[in-house]
């Protein structure tokens, strides 16, 4: 068995055996990670490791309500959409709730007529407390709408939505000392627009206006994405904006303007160059000392959260130590990120609650007659609905976060209900995919590994399959961006197979996203067949036994 472990986990030390030393020495000795305040009060030392969380979650917007952090972030074409996570320490995060079930009906979002949404749906958020009330703003290519969801209660909603049109892009949403409510957005020219008191859109009878001409040059004058993914605040009476923009030839680059005006002037510099982390704001803990949330990335893997300590000098916030990310914080350590970020689950739910924990997302919309964990209790069935010619086409699939440095995902299937011509099985999610499942055809079953890595999916190997319950397993490897996955079977849930060839994966701008494991099932010739997923586990490592 081969494991590659996060840097997060701590080894267990082995029996030692020691006497007549007091506790605060065995344990600065051994690890120092424990001080001893007296005989009896031990603290925990803090140590928190960069990446932040080693997962997919770009883009995003963080505020603190008394000692309780929210974060929202970008899923994209994913159903529930805008999701919600809470912090006690600002380093362990888990997921509480989403801003919409759906974001709108679309063909695109429903995946139907041919259309998909990968790479678009809502795009970066901006999550704000004001007077009382929670609200997420995000915007949609694909809707060509700007969308506020507000409501009392951030974790258990419910949620109220207005839209409006135009697409108001990378905005930031702003309630100023005033009364006055704003989104400042654009790309390069950065804009300030005022909404109407109800939020329903742009006031009426106002007109945006330029708060900066070339957010980006302070950067230089050789530019290749001009600044973008803007946050505002205001700290100790002045504006601050925070902005991303990449130099030809350079790294992703935040820039910050600031202005004792929200009109300007505003003046602008480069606040960090270091391995592309880049886009974010700005937080401050219940203790005082301030953070810059920001997100790099990383391969495959997707777009990974970093958090850089900040210190106040002549009134600019100057992010890092000597203009570098460091690699620890002192802040508390993870605890890990299954449960929390991604979960295992055994499809047991009470039947009045058949219900999926937050760690799941739909890939688009979900037809929501054809997917049940109380059909059959203890398990998540998947039936098709209609005839599909390609995996990343089949509606109710079902997806989670791979994460680094290294992870596994398995499952079990029961596949006695498939009809010929389905296909069902774990996939590696993105636009060069791979997975490892089931096909039937002319009355047989064959285990087979698809690998979409070329841009065409091709059938990599096969194997007859004479059982009605199948176990498949995928593992990632992203240590140093290596980016490889390997597929597996079993047919006892013990010994384990290889199956096809690796995966290199690769992160493409068409669906914009780390890749995902995803439970899927679709038709090529008729609908109404069916499986029952067993459980998914996952964990932090590989094993290849």
């Amino acid at each position: 068995m081969i494991r590659i472990y996060s840097p997060l986990l701590i080894p267990v030390v082995s029996f030692i055996k020691w006497t007549g030393q007091s506790l605060f020495y065995f344990f600065r000795s051994i690890a120092g990670l424990f001080f001893l305040s007296s005989m009896f009060s031990v603290a925990h030392a803090q140590t928190a490791h960069n990446p932040i969380i080693f997962a997919d979650v770009p883009d995003m917007s963080m505020i603190r309500v008394n000692n309780t952090y929210y974060m929202s972030s970008t899923t994209m074409h994913m159903s529930p959409g805008v999701p919600i996570m809470k912090s006690k320490d600002l380093v362990n995060w888990h997921i509480v709730s989403y801003a919409c079930n759906v974001l709108d009906g679309t063909d695109e979002l429903n995946l139907e007529n041919g259309k998909t949404a990968y790479g678009k749906g809502s795009w970066a958020s901006s999550l704000r407390f004001h007077n009382g009330t929670f609200y997420v703003s995000t915007f949609s290519g694909t809707t060509g709408k700007t969308y506020i969801f507000s409501t009392k209660n951030i974790e258990k909603g419910p949620w109220q939505k207005v839209s409006f049109k135009p697409v108001l892009h990378d905005h930031s949403l702003f309630f100023d000392d005033d009364g006055r409510v704003y989104m400042v957005y654009g790309s390069g020219r950065i804009m300030l627009a005022e909404l109407a008191d109800d939020l329903s859109g742009i006031k009426p009878g106002t007109t945006s206006q330029t708060l900066i001409e070339n957010a980006s040059k302070p950067a230089g004058s050789n530019i290749g994405l001009p600044a973008e993914g803007s946050q505002l605040f205001k700290v100790n009476g002045k504006y601050y904006l925070f902005n991303i923009c990449w130099p030809k030839g350079g790294m992703r680059t935040v820039t910050i303007h600031r202005a004792n005006n929200l009109a300007g002037p505003w003046e602008g510099r480069v606040a960090l160059q270091d391995r592309g982390i880049a886009q974010g704001g700005l937080i401050s803990t219940q203790t005082g000392e301030w953070y810059a949330y920001l997100f790099r990335d990383f391969g495959s893997v997707g777009r990974i959260p970093y958090l850089v300590p900040v210190n106040w000098i002549d009134g600019w916030p100057v992010l890092g130590i000597d203009g570098i990310v460091p690699d620890t914080l002192p802040l508390p350590a993870s605890h890990g990120l299954n449960p929390g970020i991604v979960i295992s689950d055994e499809f047991s739910r009470n039947a009045s609650k058949a219900t999926l924990p937050a760690a799941w997302q739909w890939n688009h919309n979900p037809d929501n007659e054809h997917w049940s964990l109380s059909q059959r209790p203890g398990f998540l069935r998947l039936t098709t609905s209609r005839v599909d010619t390609s995996v990343l086409l089949t509606r109710n699939t079902l997806t989670q976060r791979t994460y680094g440095p290294a992870c596994t995902g398995e499952t079990a299937i029961d596949i006695s209900n498939m009809k010929d011509g389905d296909c069902a099985g774990l996939i590696l999610l993105q636009k060069k995919f791979g997975w490892v499942g089931v096909k039937a055809e002319n009355g047989k079953k064959n285990i087979v590994m698809v690998s979409a890595e070329s841009g065409d999916p091709k059938e990599i190997a096969r194997v007859p399959l004479e059982q009605q319950t199948i176990w498949l397993k995928a593992t990632c490897n992203f240590e140093n961006q290596e980016d490889r996955a390997l597929f597996y079977y079993s047919t006892d849930g013990k010994a384990w197979k290889a199956i096809g060839q690796p995966l290199h994966m690769s992160y493409t701008l068409p669906h914009f996203m780390g890749y995902r494991f995803g439970l899927f099932n679709y038709a090529t010739d008729q609908p109404g067949g069916y499986v029952d997923f067993d459980f998914f586990h996952t964990f932090h490592g590989i094993s290849e036994k």
